[in-house]
């Protein structure tokens, strides 16, 4: 099963929406307050779009396929979370229209993420 999803995972990675590009393009090498994001990553029987390990947040991007599945993406979004991730979702329009507010709404789930600075 894992083969198969890495499998999936890769053709995913060089298949991307427009809309992941230009997310993948800000979350990669740390740009979003140094937490690192992987993306098309298989978690469970899912790949999800784009995951940081470290702090447990997984970003999800819906296009307009996802307007008929929302029982589905409840029901992965349930699994997710007992896996201990935040899963936080756009859609593919809002990242390509709006893309500053859609890095501001990802910072600010990173920063409810982290762990409090000890000083």
């Amino acid at each position: 099963m894992k083969k198969d999803l890495t499998g999936t995972a890769r053709k995913l990675r060089k298949n991307q929406t427009d809309a992941e590009r230009v997310l993948w393009q800000k979350l990669r090498n740390r740009q979003i307050l140094g937490v690192k994001f992987r993306r098309q990553m298989p978690i469970g029987r899912y790949v999800v779009d784009f995951a940081s390990i470290e702090i447990r947040l997984i970003i999800e991007l819906d296009g307009s396929q996802h307007i008929d599945s929302q029982k589905a993406d409840d029901f992965r979004t349930g699994f997710l979370q007992r896996e201990g991730y935040k899963v936080v979702r756009f859609w593919n329009n809002d990242v390509l229209m709006g893309t500053n507010t859609v890095l501001e709404a990802i910072a600010q789930a990173v920063l409810r993420r982290q762990p409090e600075a000890t000083n």
